[in-house]
């Protein structure tokens, strides 16, 4: 049985080798932020019964982006739980396989590491990705309003054209999706970028967010502190 790490009294992260997901305790219920590769709905389901919930406890699901390991088991615990999938409006159409999902401008060290997961993956053996209905489009300056406390979205482009973060200003919690990372303790850029310039704008306006816990979907989770992080980094120099 894979491992739970408390981020806060309501948040969970559950880590996989590529692609963490984060739990979050609803009022009635559970959300589920990201749901990692393709394959993975039996440990995100059986960490849910670890939390005291049932699979029809399983309300939403938000996808921060399109990728194989943010959307890759979404259809899996759809079908399992009946949850429903909100993800940004932008990325809506090639997490439903309606367009064809933008292709990431590698720099040389981003090829390098492309390389080596694509690698891991034939190794593995990967599903193939299935495709999934979008309950609901979100976009910039919307409010998820039945978390029990208000979730501000801020689409944040520039690692898929429809990149979303999630902000729960009240508690001071930031779930960043692929534009922001995290390495030897250190705020990162992440890799893998279909617009460079537009991701390294994206990581600047949520680090002028206030936040407190940083819920990377890549890398260890920041506890306390995560604005101090995220304005110490230096998002034009990674990946050079």
């Amino acid at each position: 049985m894979m491992e739970l790490t408390q981020v806060t009294p309501t948040i969970w992260q559950l880590a996989f080798p590529v692609g963490h997901v984060y739990f979050v305790r609803l009022p009635d219920g559970f959300g589920l932020i990201d749901t990692a590769m393709p394959g993975s709905a039996p440990p995100i389901l059986d960490a849910l019964t670890q939390l005291g919930g049932r699979s029809q406890d399983l309300r939403q699901i938000v996808l921060t982006h399109s990728h194989i390991d943010h959307m890759g088991s979404a259809v899996d615990l759809v079908e399992a739980t009946g949850a429903r999938v909100l993800a940004g409006a932008v990325d809506a159409p090639f997490i439903r396989g309606t367009a064809p999902e933008p292709q990431p401008v590698h720099t040389a060290p981003e090829r390098a590491l492309h390389e080596q997961i694509v690698a891991g993956f034939s190794e593995a053996y990967v599903r193939p990705l299935q495709h999934v209905a979008v309950d609901v489009d979100l976009h910039d300056g919307d409010t998820i309003d039945d978390w029990g406390e208000p979730v501000h979205v801020l689409h944040v482009p520039g690692h898929t054209p429809g990149s979303i973060a999630l902000h729960l200003s009240s508690s001071g919690v930031l779930f960043p999706g692929d534009i922001v990372a995290t390495a030897e303790g250190r705020a990162i850029l992440g890799p893998f970028n279909v617009d460079r310039e537009q991701a390294i704008a994206s990581f600047r306006r949520l680090a002028s967010l206030e936040v407190e816990a940083l819920c990377v979907p890549h890398g260890e989770p920041v506890f306390k502190g995560a604005s101090e992080v995220l304005r110490a980094a230096a998002p034009e120099n990674d990946w050079v």
